[in-house]
């Protein structure tokens, strides 16, 4: 008896037929563990392959990013705004466009017209809302304008130009309708930021260049006399900057510009190279107030716009900040009023805004 208990010690016990249940096989296992290995390997390609055949990939990614959509600007511009300020939002400006809208800010006590301006969101061309810049607006509004922030249709559901033509649109609504929205349609300054500086800087280049506008197929919103400047913060604007083929950053560049013009190599599209600004730029464009971080990786757009504005004579504001800046500056500061560069280029935006759109004395 003590033989055969000794010898049960040492043999594992027989599993019951419900204990042989609960315990799978290992062949069992190991299929499992190889099917979820390769179900995400799967997976991993099929996203490799969607970045590489469609932008949608990239453009979904952006299209929900917070600050892309200016909802965390929006959160802490808020408490800076003043009271006083009248709005009127969702005005149409295209009645059978459901992107064809825009608000308008003014001061309550607004008298008479007042200089415009105008202000393009930004948002990569494919992501961001005019809700983004309502609460800069205000800000701006309380100072004795009149501020509009345009609505366009996101990229890719309308390539370019059909933004472009949008804030052309826009424009000519605000100037029809001056009287009712307390708008000098003489004293106009074109605004945006980031993808939406692109925007504003191309509508006032085919506004003060004849030549260019009928060369690019650009609309003209109103007479070059009634610009009186144009405010870009951190935009994207030489589209020869960049190195496509640069890892994930060029990638997702090239994603965007693709979505945006509809073209996969836009770089070889004679009509999209009248998108890249610097080198179509004339003496014509209106006085012009530029600004990016040193932190932003779209910086070297600025500096290269700057330059080119400078060498056609243009008249030319800029806010840089130095190279070895610590903290850096990001990308889309201006919008930061906490913190010290913000209030800064607010401080730089309302004297240039005073300074071109000052009536002369009688």
């Amino acid at each position: 008896m003590d033989e055969i208990a000794e010898r049960q010690d040492r043999e594992p016990a027989t599993p019951t037929p419900q204990e042989d249940r609960r315990r799978p096989p290992r062949h069992r296992v190991r299929s499992a563990l190889g099917w979820t290995a390769g179900t995400l390997a799967a997976l991993v390609l099929a996203v490799v392959v969607a970045f590489q055949v469609s932008y949608w990939p990239t453009t979904l990614l952006l299209r929900y990013q917070p600050d892309l959509n200016g909802t965390a600007a929006q959160d802490s511009l808020a408490r800076h705004v003043p009271d006083g300020v009248d709005e009127i939002i969702d005005e149409r400006y295209r009645p059978d466009d459901p992107d064809g809208r825009l608000d308008v800010f003014r001061p309550a006590d607004a008298a008479g017209p007042l200089p415009v301006v105008v202000w393009v969101h930004g948002g990569a061309f494919v992501a961001g809302t005019k809700d983004g810049t309502s609460s800069y607006l205000k800000i701006l509004a309380s100072h004795g304008y009149t501020t509009v922030s345009v609505e366009y249709t996101k990229a890719p559901e309308r390539h370019y130009p059909y933004q472009v033509e949008q804030v052309a649109d826009a424009i000519r609504h605000v100037v029809r309708h001056a009287d009712r929205l307390h708008v000098d349609p003489d004293r106009i300054v074109i605004a945006g930021d980031s993808a939406g500086a692109h925007l504003a800087a191309q509508t006032v280049m085919a506004i003060s260049d004849d030549d260019y506008a009928r060369a690019a197929g650009l609309p003209q919103a109103v007479e070059r006399s009634q610009v009186l400047g144009a405010v870009l913060a951190c935009g994207a604007y030489d589209l020869t900057l960049p190195d496509y083929g640069d890892g994930l950053v060029g990638r997702f560049q090239r994603d965007i510009l693709w979505a945006y013009t509809g073209e996969k190599d836009f770089e070889s599209d004679h009509r999209v190279s009248f998108a890249s600004l610097p080198q179509h730029v004339s003496s014509s464009f209106p006085p012009t107030f530029v600004t990016a971080g040193n932190g932003d990786p779209l910086e070297p757009h600025s500096h290269a716009l700057a330059d080119a504005l400078r060498t056609q004579g243009v008249d030319v504001d800029t806010l840089f900040f130095p190279a070895d800046r610590v903290p850096e500056v990001p990308h889309e500061y201006q919008f930061d009023l906490d913190e010290a560069p913000g209030p800064e280029a607010l401080d730089r935006i309302l004297a240039f805004l005073a300074g071109v759109t000052a009536q002369e004395e009688p």
